[in-house]
């Protein structure tokens, strides 16, 4: 059976067709699947486990629909729902993981990891990423009622297409030196990630030994998903959905 891969979904009520198509996802492809792993953004933003929007909820219960169906689903934080926790796992039937962590499929041992930790040439990004991670700034957070939480939220959507916009693009990538620093402290040979929005399979070499980097694409324009079954890793993308090939 396969194990599948996503990230960076964006989930949001802006978007219902992303929405729609990963409800599919999940009942088409993901149900026969050995297990799925989420790494990171599944949301456009989470501003906690109390969080009452209507589309997130639909999520919600999709995937209790598939864990309590057998199929296992790993998730890692990603920069825009790094405050998925315990109420969310309740939720969902789901599994968080440490980001990075490495995980053993079928005796090949793979470092996964959302990205965003590799972009270290991002340092403005870097540091928010480190206020934000700590245990009192996510405290004092979820302390706010939901209202001024979400208001605070939009802001910070707006704060971070302001950033990207203005940024060299290089930046945003991952650094080919924390790359190569991640291979050589957990002595793997794959990683993968998402974060970037640049789906590809590297081809790379750490110290004279081939290795490789897979990247996961974002479904802002079009659902994709990484499959991987016998030993084999595919790129995957989803039909485009009739309403937006109609606006197309």
């Amino acid at each position: 059976m396969a194990r599948l891969f996503v990230s960076d979904l964006h989930l949001d009520a802006e978007r219902p067709q992303a929405t729609e198509q990963f409800l599919e996802f999940l009942s088409r492809h993901a149900a026969q699947a050995e297990a799925l792993y989420i790494l990171g953004d599944l949301f456009e933003a989470w501003i906690g486990d109390d969080d009452p929007e209507g589309e997130k909820a639909r999520v919600c219960i999709a995937l209790r629909e598939l864990t309590s169906g057998g199929v296992p689903c790993f998730i890692l934080h990603g920069n825009r729902d790094f405050l998925l926790s315990e109420g969310f796992c309740e939720r969902t039937g789901s599994s968080l993981l440490p980001d990075p962590v490495v995980v053993e499929l079928a005796g090949d041992r793979v470092l996964l990891t959302h990205g965003d930790a590799l972009c270290v040439d991002d340092h403005a990004y870097q540091e928010l990423r480190s206020a934000v991670r700590s245990r009192e700034w996510q405290r004092r957070f979820l302390s706010l009622p939901v209202a001024v939480r979400a208001q605070l939220a939009e802001r910070a959507r707006a704060g971070s297409r302001a950033h990207t916009a203005r940024a060299v693009p290089y930046i945003m990538d991952v650094n080919a030196d924390a790359v190569a620093a991640a291979f050589r402290a957990t002595q793997v040979r794959r990683i993968i990630h998402g974060h970037t929005h640049r789906p590809a399979v590297h081809e790379l070499e750490v110290d004279g030994q081939p290795v490789q980097r897979i990247v996961l694409g974002a479904w802002y324009e079009q659902g994709s998903y990484l499959h991987y079954e016998d030993g084999r890793y595919e790129l995957r993308e989803l039909p485009r959905r009739r309403a937006e090939r109609a606006a197309g």
